[in-house]
């Protein structure tokens, strides 16, 4: 499994691969909430790659696996009383990291999350930031069992009426 920084060639194939993982989930357990064909979009594959933050994970020419890192939280991160001080832009943040079906429990969202740890400890952030909805058990237990601190559900104000509050997750890149 090769992990790659999305180019803007890849935009359509990154978009059409969360187009088929959001509709396995509108048809089996929705854990992330995400919508088919709304999040994660073709326009957001788009803007996230031309800003630099869009991965993918390959496996014989497959694409398996996406993600986004950047220092962007996309939300009121404000809002939350972090154990790991940092200003704007000394953290890192994952987002959409989706696992085709086909390939779960084969260990690729850990390897991801331990390639964007990698990777914001080589570029000096102090943490890792990330955000799920409160009942994405998979996520939770990820995140939880690879170090990551709980923080708390907090409100981060994006405006969505079937998810209120998200769960907060840091990892202090320190220890």
């Amino acid at each position: 499994m090769t992990i790659l920084p999305c180019t803007m060639e890849d935009v359509d194939v990154v978009a059409a691969f969360y187009d088929k993982v959001t509709a396995y989930l509108a048809e089996h357990v929705n854990y992330p909430h995400w919508r088919h064909k709304e999040y994660p979009s073709l326009a957001y594959v788009a803007a996230m790659t031309r800003s630099g933050g869009q991965y993918l994970l390959k496996e014989n020419d497959r694409v398996v696996g996406a993600f986004v890192l950047n220092d962007d939280p996309q939300g009121a991160y404000e809002v939350v009383p972090w154990h790991t001080r940092a200003n704007d832009n000394a953290f890192a943040v994952l987002h959409a990291l989706a696992i085709d079906p086909s390939a779960y429990g084969q260990g690729l969202a850990k390897q991801a999350v331990d390639f964007c740890i990698g990777y914001a400890r080589q570029k000096g952030y102090v943490a890792l930031r990330l955000d799920v909805v409160p009942t994405n058990t998979p996520a939770r237990c990820l995140y939880e069992g690879m170090g990551f601190d709980y923080i708390g559900d907090y409100d981060l104000m994006r405006g969505y009426d079937d998810i209120p509050l998200f769960s907060m997750y840091e990892l202090d890149l320190s220890r």
